[in-house]
């Protein structure tokens, strides 16, 4: 599995004041994803000077029904305009949403709001007509009925999440986690994401290598592939070749080559540069080390190289990186 994000333009709050987050449920609430969203967003860290100011609302007038007879009462509202962010955990994935809920939705995406939705709550999204033209992703048990409803979306098989600058959905419930960890990352930086990290006990890379900040996918598994590119994870400074990898893995490159493409559908070539991004941003983000050092601890060749790939699949500089999500910033 992997997962699949736009580079973000906004900077990490740093100015002191909350973020106000809108966690929206309705009737049928599961309670595994709205307790993700709770978690990740509402639940209070005093450990942090600045974090979420986060209510959980719906607008419909009544106690919700949810698992196993359960009943949620809300904070009732009429709009959505003085929240942030909006969190949607879950939908009922047959249901027409109301016409105000849609609207309500819409109007707060066109005022710049910022929208994510965990498994089922892609269903009232898409309803939204927000993701058509775009990428989408829902749990994989509802992508058929997902691709048939709604056939302008494009589906997107066999990813965590997806996640541009203003709006983002997760597959499996799980996976909301991994969305709402790259959300935080995205707000408060790399250091406060660990930590909250930390707290939920999870590690900073998940079993097989993959990171909840890594772009780039590393399979799980003890084969003598995932363990290669676990080693390539944690020696990425050694300025690592692909041959080098199919050495490792026991392959001729044409087999690596092949099987590579195969499991994470880009060449070893591309994830390599994905993977010496990641070490770069991180580096970015937590040391006061120069360009050149930071390259060098990456993998690259030299601050060149460095700046020409973050400027082709970041679209920012190393410089400018550091000054929107260093710890400095």
């Amino acid at each position: 599995m992997k997962t699949r994000k736009t580079h973000h333009k906004k900077a990490p709050n740093t100015k002191g004041q909350k973020l106000r987050v809108a966690i929206l449920v309705d009737e049928a609430v599961a309670l595994f994803e709205l307790g993700c969203a709770v978690e990740l967003f509402a639940l209070p860290r005093p450990e942090f000077s600045v974090w979420y100011q986060t209510e959980i609302v719906s607008f419909a007038d009544h106690p919700l029904k949810a698992t196993a007879g359960l009943t949620v009462q809300p904070k009732v509202i009429s709009s959505l305009q003085k929240y942030d962010r909006l969190v949607i955990p879950c939908w009922p994935v047959g249901r027409h949403a109301p016409e105000k809920i849609l609207t309500a939705i819409k109007e707060f995406y066109q005022q710049s709001g910022k929208i994510i939705s965990f498994c089922s709550g892609a269903f009232l999204l898409a309803q939204t007509g927000l993701l058509d033209g775009k990428e989408a992703i829902t749990h994989w048990r509802y992508a058929e009925q997902f691709k048939k409803r709604f056939p302008q979306i494009e589906y997107v098989e066999d990813v965590l999440y997806l996640c541009g600058d203003k709006i983002g959905c997760s597959a499996g419930s799980s996976a909301a986690i991994d969305l709402g960890i790259e959300i935080i990352r995205r707000d408060f930086g790399f250091q406060i994401a660990n930590q909250v990290a930390r707290r939920l006990v999870l590690a900073a890379h998940r079993d097989g290598g993959q990171s909840q900040f890594v772009e780039a996918p590393v399979p799980k598994g003890n084969t003598a592939f995932s363990s290669t590119l676990d080693w390539a994870v944690q020696n990425i400074e050694q300025k690592i070749d692909v041959n080098q990898l199919a050495d490792k893995a026991s392959m001729t490159r044409r087999t690596f080559d092949r099987h590579f493409r195969k499991i994470l559908n880009m060449s070893p070539k591309e994830w390599l540069i994905l993977q010496q991004l990641e070490r770069a941003k991180s580096l970015l983000e937590i040391s006061q080390q120069n360009i050149d050092q930071i390259a060098y601890r990456s993998g690259f060749e030299t601050a060149m190289s460095l700046r020409h790939n973050f400027r082709k699949h970041l679209r920012i500089s190393p410089t400018a990186y550091r000054i929107q999500f260093g710890q400095t910033a």
